[in-house]
C-alpha cells in the first residue's frame, strides 16, 4: 500500500451511529483484537484490556451510563476498552496511569482501523460515567474504562464530517 492508498483508507473511515442488526462474527472480533495487540505501548506493557459486550441488557445499561447514546444498544457488539494500570504502574509508578490510558487509546484506534479494514463500521464513545461503566462491567479496581467502541455493519449512507485544515494543527519549534 502506498502513501496515497493509506491516506484514502484512513479518510474513508468515519464514525457510524446507525447499525444493521447483522451480527459481527467471533472471527471478526478476534481479528479486531488481534490487530489491537500489534499497537505500540509504553515499555511494551500492553496495559489495556477489552470487555466484549453482546448481551442486550448490558448494552442497554451501557447506553444509560453513556447518557442515552442509542448506538450502544443498536450496535451488535461493544468493545469496552480499558486501561489496566497494574501493567504500566509496575514499571512506571504513578506515570503508568497516563501510559495505561495512552495504551488503551492507541489499542482502540487500532481496533477502529481493523474494523474498517474488515468492512465493518465503528463509533468511539468516550462520553460516559466511568463509575457506572465500571460497575456494569464488574471491572477490577486497577482498570479504567477509556472507550466504548460500537462495532457492526453501519446503515448507509453515513454522513462524512468535515475536517480542520491540517495547517491549523501545526506549530513549528514552539507554540
Amino acid at each position: 500500500m502506498n502513501s496515497s492508498e493509506f491516506y484514502e483508507f484512513l479518510s474513508g473511515r468515519s464514525s457510524v451511529r446507525e447499525f444493521s442488526p447483522e451480527e459481527v462474527s467471533d472471527e471478526e472480533i478476534e481479528f479486531i483484537i488481534r490487530c489491537a495487540s500489534a499497537a505500540p505501548s509504553a515499555g511494551n506493557r500492553e496495559s489495556w484490556d477489552v470487555v466484549i459486550v453482546t448481551d442486550e441488557s448490558i448494552k442497554e445499561d451501557l447506553s444509560d451510563a453513556a447518557f442515552g447514546q442509542e448506538h450502544l444498544i443498536t450496535a451488535p457488539v461493544i468493545l469496552a476498552v480499558c486501561a489496566n494500570y497494574v501493567r504500566s504502574m509496575s514499571q512506571y509508578g504513578e506515570r503508568g496511569i497516563l501510559y495505561g490510558i495512552e495504551d488503551a487509546s492507541i489499542a482502540c484506534t487500532y481496533m477502529m482501523l481493523a474494523a474498517h479494514s474488515a468492512g465493518l463500521h465503528s463509533c468511539w464513545t468516550g462520553a460516559f460515567d466511568d463509575e457506572a461503566v465500571s460497575e456494569i462491567l464488574d471491572l477490577p479496581q486497577h482498570a479504567r474504562p477509556v472507550a466504548l467502541l460500537a462495532v457492526g455493519k453501519g446503515k448507509m449512507p453515513h454522513k462524512k464530517t468535515g475536517r480542520m485544515p491540517v495547517l491549523e494543527h501545526i506549530h513549528n519549534d514552539t507554540w
